[in-house]
């Protein structure tokens, strides 16, 4: 390993990068060379992610370079004697607008048609753009709901999804055969890059306005008092779309208003967290609002904050958005006659259970993909003119309404959850009352998840061993209840310990694994592709008896998620 850093740091230094890059590796550490060149950074369930920086484990240009190099080169060897067109847009993060623009000039000296975005525009639009204009992959730059000192890459394919199996793992080979910075082609050729803007902006709203199911109700309740924040990225497309949609009393957080990659008022631009959401959620109470919604620097993912049924303010998780989200669209489209039995939502792995009972009910399948949006997107297109993907979603706060999108779509999902709070409304309900009469009639589901931070290679190795331990030695018990079931999605076998018969599990491998117990309880265990970190997601449930019964059941359901964390050693 330390053979290998000393070779990339000496390529660096005698290769063909700008002074101002030698000059910041020479003032380096041992340490600090170790973090910036031990490895290159690499497509994850969101693509190329990485603080900025100098190194090969880095984002900079060079590394941003090398990769739509690379992406060039295999879109050239793929669509070979084709006409390629490419979509490029970026985020509101410092730096990328300059590393879009070098995205775009490696594309077009790579004889490649360029839409090149005037300025910022959420990751979904891109997606739509993809898909609309007929391209053949896409480029968004980008690092989600991740700290300012991060940014990122996300390749798009023909179909506005992110790159999957085997085009993911081709374009890094692609990447790899670079033998220097020589072979990246920066010269832009001009006529190859076509810039667009607004009028994409009104096709993507106008796509996104019919997806709306209740007009009438949104006409009765236009006054529905929203509060929106786009905690300072690209989100601020939302309002335009409610005022669309017909809602008249939309109250925008000023001090988050303006896009800012410095995120100056949260640590974490990251609509999970309370701490993001706080400055929303007090002009709500000021205002006495309806709903606070939120979005993410890319508008990918959206929190959503209600009066609970004490009348205090409280934020949603991602499951309980997307059980509420998918829940509507299912009752929506069955009361207007939609449901004919060829109808679908799909979810991933780790996203609650309580979605798949409730599209039962209803007679629509629900299928189940790894984590990672692009696996949805994936089984939109596997089944494309034989299911009607009515949405989807995955805990962590994306879900997707409709198909001319095939990424989380946090734009058309504020229009969907307005429009759900105002259905609500209009039959005398608040979304609190609405999920807890989801819980009576479908069963008390509760989720929580931890993620433990372990930053650079030592943490990096950290979590390999956790991950180890866990397949050497799976716990036979948590919390007093058996496990009854182990599933290993990175050897595809799912074993029944009650009867020792092993099946396969018909997905790609991932390294993650599940343990159920004979309670009902799910603790999954998957290593972020994209942050350093591992994450624990943890599920149970029981029966709500009656409505009055929420707080005392919540309390219980909270307890034996303490008791397994405990158990399991992880607090």
């Amino acid at each position: 390993m330390e053979q290998l850093i000393e070779e990339k740091v000496t390529t660096w230094l005698k290769g063909n990068y700008d002074d101002k890059t030698k000059a910041v590796i020479r003032n380096m550490t041992e340490a600090e060379k170790v973090e910036a060149f031990y490895k290159d950074l690499e497509f994850g369930t969101g693509g190329l992610r990485g603080i900025m920086g100098v190194g090969s484990n880095r984002m900079n240009k060079y590394t941003v370079g090398a990769a739509t190099q690379g992406l060039s080169n295999y879109l050239n060897k793929n669509f070979a004697g084709q006409a390629i067109k490419v979509v490029v847009a970026h985020d509101s993060r410092n730096n990328s607008p300059e590393f879009a623009s070098i995205v775009a000039d490696v594309f077009s000296a790579n004889n490649i048609h360029v839409y090149f975005f005037e300025s910022l525009r959420p990751t979904p639009e891109l997606s739509f753009a993809i898909r609309h204009l007929g391209c053949q992959s896409g480029v968004v730059l980008t690092a989600s709901h991740n700290p300012k000192e991060y940014n990122g890459y996300k390749a798009y394919w023909s179909d506005g999804a992110q790159l999957i199996p085997p085009h993911d793992k081709n374009v890094i080979t692609e990447v790899r055969a670079i033998a220097s910075v020589d072979d990246i082609q920066f010269e832009r050729k001009t006529e190859n890059v076509e810039i667009i803007g607004k009028e994409m902006d009104e096709l993507y709203l106008e796509q996104v306005k019919t997806l709306s199911i209740n007009r009438d109700v949104i006409t009765r309740q236009r006054d529905l008092k929203i509060v929106f924040s786009p905690i300072h990225g690209t989100g601020i497309m939302v309002p335009k779309l409610l005022k669309k949609m017909g809602f008249e009393n939309v109250h925008i957080v000023k001090e988050q208003a303006n896009p800012d990659g410095n995120f100056p008022t949260v640590v974490y631009p990251n609509p999970e967290e309370e701490e993001a959401m706080s400055i929303a959620l007090k002009k709500a109470q000021e205002l006495n609002a309806d709903v606070v919604m939120a979005t993410d620097p890319d508008a990918d993912r959206v929190g959503i904050g209600v009066k609970n049924h004490k009348g205090k303010w409280v934020l949603l998780n991602g499951n309980q958005t997307g059980s509420l989200l998918i829940g509507y669209m299912l009752r929506a489209w069955r009361d207007a006659g939609k449901i004919i039995g060829n109808e679908m939502i799909i979810k991933t792995i780790v996203t609650s259970e309580l979605i798949d009972d409730m599209a039962k009910k209803f007679g629509v399948k629900c299928y189940n993909t790894l984590t990672g949006f692009k696996y949805i997107a994936d089984k939109i297109r596997e089944l494309e003119g034989k299911e009607k993907f009515i949405a989807g979603g995955e805990e962590s706060y994306g879900y997707l309404i409709g198909d001319a999108v095939r990424d989380k779509d946090a734009v058309a999902s504020c229009g969907m959850i307005a429009e759900m709070v105002a259905y609500a409304k209009d039959q005398k309900q608040s979304l609190f009352e609405m999920l807890i009469s989801n819980y009576w009639e479908y069963g008390f589901y509760l989720e929580r998840l931890i993620s433990i931070r372990k930053e650079g290679k030592s943490g990096a190795e950290e979590i390999a061993k956790m991950m180890q331990d866990f397949r050497a030695n799976p716990p036979q018990v948590i919390n007093n209840q058996k496990v009854t079931r182990i599933l290993d999605y990175n050897t595809s076998i799912e074993k029944d310990l009650l009867t020792g018969k092993e099946k396969v599990i018909d997905l790609p491998k991932s390294n993650v694994l599940q343990f159920y117990t004979e309670d009902g309880a799910k603790i999954s265990a998957r290593p972020s592709g994209t942050e350093p970190k591992i994450k624990f997601y943890f599920s149970v449930k029981t029966r709500l008896v009656g409505k009055d019964k929420f707080d005392e059941t919540e309390a219980l359901l909270n307890q034996q998620i303490d008791a397994i964390i405990t158990d399991l050693k992880l607090n």
